[in-house]
């Protein structure tokens, strides 16, 4: 199949196709692929320059794969080797704004895979009887960050796995850079490069009957002498797409220039004729009587904008920034300068509020959702095309230091430096502008930026920075940034969640940092200690000895850790809220069952003789306000009473990687747990301090949920189902 086919469609009197308006050669190849016709390949591969039209071709091609809009096409009409059968619609996975990771879960989901690991997505697909097929557009807009080169990664760890599968059928529209090496993955007969721009795959004649339609007043084009009149029209339309060199986004921005503002437009000139996306930038200026580069700067701020666009009210401090100087004047007088390459956007929730992932994952954690949108609605502006983006950016002297100016010029527009009242682009992409200035890894020791960043765009971006040149707090960041983004949880969740992340890597100003910035958090983590092992928790108290400290002793936990396992680097601990017992009151310990012959541990009592399946028992003591473990006799840790139980103020229920607090008297809940571990262990003190132990170690936090009014004091059951039992400690559920 090739180009030829143009001309033979045309002879035989069919139709073009009402959207795409041509590239009969390349919807034949994709009818073929789409019927498995004897001898097209399994694989397609569409690439071509930006502006070149694959987007609109796969959107075209799509619209005869759907059943409802095939009955809206006029299929009869078109040449029949390049209508697909009536078959069900591929699976057409978007990568726009997503991750790698997020678009294979899309894929699984869509096709009700029960992979619980990426690889597994693909061994089910090779698994299928029947092929699958799947369409996946516009890999060049993959990623949350552009900087951070999504779509290398998206082609080797999504694409390129696809490919190899022989029961997929994969057409994918990716980037000219990338496409050989998608392609070369695969052995020969069974993949075929498309590339628009070829020869043996270019359409002039479709270009031209594009431009020509564009410049219809059928179409809503003014009536002008060169609209009106067929013949008039014909002529400009040819000599549009003459010029252009093939590239549809040029003639489409050199249409709209002269249609926008027809004032100074002679198309007999071919001077006034782009030959490339920028000639169409500039030429409208000087029509306009403006600066080139001034319209350039004027858009310079749109060309870096990550996610669906930038805010309106954001626009002009940028230009300004990247500029060097006040640019105020020149966009309030250049709207019809910039009409042409710029089009506004209403944001998405993910967009407009606290930034949630797109995507799967159990909310085990909060059914809050997003934050509300603080201003109840913007407009976003974005670019027509990705292509002028990077027409624009390409023609910057130093694409880093723009960057920079627009990270420091966010970063000033953020109120008194209250992320809680920054705009919620900057909060969710100011990492994505400071990784492309070189400078993301100095911004990452804010934990307010931290919870109030949307976690997505967040990971994206220091996962592209290299590990050794990140500090602790963005290492506590990337290790917790799985949890934030499966939960979904909105800012003050998340903000604790980090807390205890904090506290669990020795970072306790970070934890008690989030505790001053206004945030709602349902705990305070009073201390973490890295212990392997743990089968079970349990709260209690040891009675009270003459003489006793109220400090905790640094006596004989596993290899010497003490109060030193939640100090800081500054020698501060995470224990600032603890409540300190009376001298001769009991004192309130943790008691944890661990395997026997761990430090420091002493046999469970009546564990005597006890099967030696899974090795003895033991149980270590510690203290439950504050850091340190305490050399006592198991037997004398005397568990809460069943008055005390029935009186406690919270219940807690669990399941194998989350836990809810909830208040007795509400049965609302009041804290919510979601661990990336398996949950090996969990208690709640009738005081309201959680200790929970998973495979990385024990964690203690301190419910700070306001108590709601005593129960009676009369032995009685939690009301409300739990999601699973709690863990049994020394003598079963204490919740």
């Amino acid at each position: 199949m090739s180009a030829s086919g143009e001309g033979n469609a045309a002879a035989a009197g069919y139709a073009p196709h009402p959207f795409v308006g041509g590239r009969t050669a390349v919807l034949r190849a994709l009818a073929a692929w789409r019927m498995r016709w004897p001898g097209a390949p399994r694989v397609i591969v569409l690439t071509g320059n930006p502006g070149s039209g694959r987007s609109r071709l796969v959107t075209g091609f799509l619209m005869m794969c759907d059943p409802g809009y095939r009955k809206q096409l006029p299929l009869d009409d078109l040449d029949p080797a390049t209508v697909p059968p009536d078959l069900p619609a591929p699976a057409v996975p978007s990568p726009v704004g997503r991750t790698a990771a997020q678009l294979l879960w899309l894929i699984s989901d869509h096709f009700g895979l029960s992979a619980d690991r990426t690889d597994d997505i693909f061994t089910e697909l090779a698994a299928r009887e029947e092929p699958v097929t799947l369409v996946v557009p516009d890999v060049d807009q993959a990623g949350p960050v552009r900087a951070a080169n999504e779509p290398a990664r998206v082609v080797q760890d999504v694409l390129k796995p696809l490919a190899a599968t022989k029961t997929v059928q994969l057409v994918a529209d990716v980037p000219r850079e990338l496409a050989a090496e998608l392609a070369g993955s695969l052995p020969h007969g069974q993949v075929q490069i498309i590339d628009l721009d070829a020869a043996e795959w270019a359409d002039p004649k479709g270009l031209v009957r594009h431009a020509e339609t564009a410049l219809n007043p059928d179409a809503g084009a003014p009536e002008l002498p060169y609209t009106t009149d067929p013949s008039a029209r014909r002529a400009l339309a040819e000599a549009l797409a003459a010029r252009a060199d093939g590239n549809r986004l040029t003639v489409q921005l050199a249409v709209q220039s002269l249609l926008l503002q027809p004032e100074g437009f002679d198309p007999a000139d071919a001077s006034l004729l782009p030959g490339s996306v920028g000639e169409a930038l500039d030429l409208h200026a000087r029509r306009l009587g403006a600066d080139p580069q001034t319209l350039r700067l004027m858009l310079a701020p749109l060309a870096f904008a990550e996610g669906e666009g930038l805010p309106v009210r954001l626009w002009g401090a940028l230009a300004s920034a990247v500029a060097g100087r006040d640019m105020s004047q020149d966009l309030a007088d250049g709207m019809l300068l910039a009409a042409p390459f710029v089009q506004p956007v209403e944001p998405s929730r993910n967009e407009d509020g606290d930034g949630d992932e797109d995507g799967g994952g159990d909310n085990a954690a909060d059914d809050g959702g997003a934050d509300p949108d603080p201003d109840g609605g913007r407009t976003l502006l974005r670019l027509m095309h990705p292509g002028i983006a990077e027409e624009i950016r390409s023609g910057l002297p130093d694409i880093r230091d723009a960057q920079t100016k627009i990270a420091m010029a966010l970063l000033e527009a953020v109120p008194q430096q209250d992320w809680s009242q920054a705009d919620p682009y900057i909060r969710n992409h100011l990492a994505g502008h400071t990784l492309d200035a070189g400078l993301l890894p100095q911004l990452l020791t804010d934990p307010g930026l931290f919870a109030y960043a949307d976690p997505v765009t967040m990971r994206a971006a220091i996962e592209a920075v290299p590990l050794e040149q990140l500090g602790a707090p963005a290492r506590t960041y990337l290790r917790t940034a799985p949890l934030l983004t499966r939960s979904q949880a909105p800012a003050d969740l998340r903000a604790a969640f980090l807390e205890s992340a904090f506290v669990e890597d020795g970072l306790a100003p970070y934890a008690e940092a989030l505790h001053t910035l206004g945030f709602t958090l349902p705990w305070r983590t009073l201390w973490c200690v890295p212990l392997v092992g743990v089968r079970a928790v349990t709260t209690g108290s040891l009675p009270p000895q003459d003489g006793e400290s109220a400090t905790a002793d640094a006596a004989g936990g596993p290899e010497g850790a003490s109060a030193e396992a939640a100090q800081g680097s500054d020698g501060t601990t995470a224990d600032a809220a603890g409540p300190v017992p009376a001298s001769g009151a009991p004192r309130p310990v943790a008691a944890f069952i661990v395997p026997e012959g761990t430090p420091g541990a002493r046999p469970v009592p009546g564990s005597e003789g006890e099967a030696s399946e899974g090795g003895g028992r033991a149980l270590l003591v510690h203290d439950l306000l504050r850091p340190g473990y305490i050399d006592a006799d198991p037997a004398q840790v005397q568990l809460p009473s069943e008055q005390a139980q029935a009186a406690a103020p919270f219940g807690l229920s669990r399941g194998a990687d989350y836990l809810r607090v909830w208040a007795r008297a509400s049965e609302e809940v009041v804290a919510a747990l979601l661990s990336d571990t398996p949950l090996t262990g969990a208690d709640l003190s009738p005081d309201g301090v959680l200790v929970v132990a998973t495979a990385r170690g024990v964690t203690a936090r301190q419910i700070l949920a306001a108590a709601p009014a005593p129960a009676p004091a009369v032995p009685a059951q939690r009301t409300g189902a739990a999601d699973s039992d709690a863990s049994d400690g020394l003598e079963g559920d204490h919740s």
